[in-house]
């Protein structure tokens, strides 16, 4: 099992690689993404919710939990972003 400080340093390693390839990523092309990215985030959901159930390191049981807020913020936020851009489209 990880410890505790190799879970951070592979968490915080994950951040700096999710913000250079979203940042690569040119307008035209995020909406579609986003809408792929739902689902990768969706599973993130399920793995937090294992991680933060089956852990029994308080610290890791909160990392967790943030891990869960962060997917679901992820997810809500991706699906308000595609039907903003969906609602472009319709005819009025």
């Amino acid at each position: 099992m990880l410890g505790l400080e190799a879970l951070l340093i592979i968490f915080v390693l994950a951040c700096f690689v999710g913000v250079e390839v979203i940042s690569k990523v040119p307008a035209t092309l995020h909406t579609p993404l986003m809408s792929g990215s739902n689902a990768i985030s969706g599973i993130s959901i399920v793995g937090a919710l294992i991680a933060a159930g089956t852990m029994d390191n308080a610290a890791a049981r909160w990392i967790g939990v943030a891990a869960l807020v962060l997917a679901t913020i992820n997810v809500v936020g991706g699906f308000l972003v595609t039907d903003r851009m969906l609602q472009m489209f319709r005819k009025k």
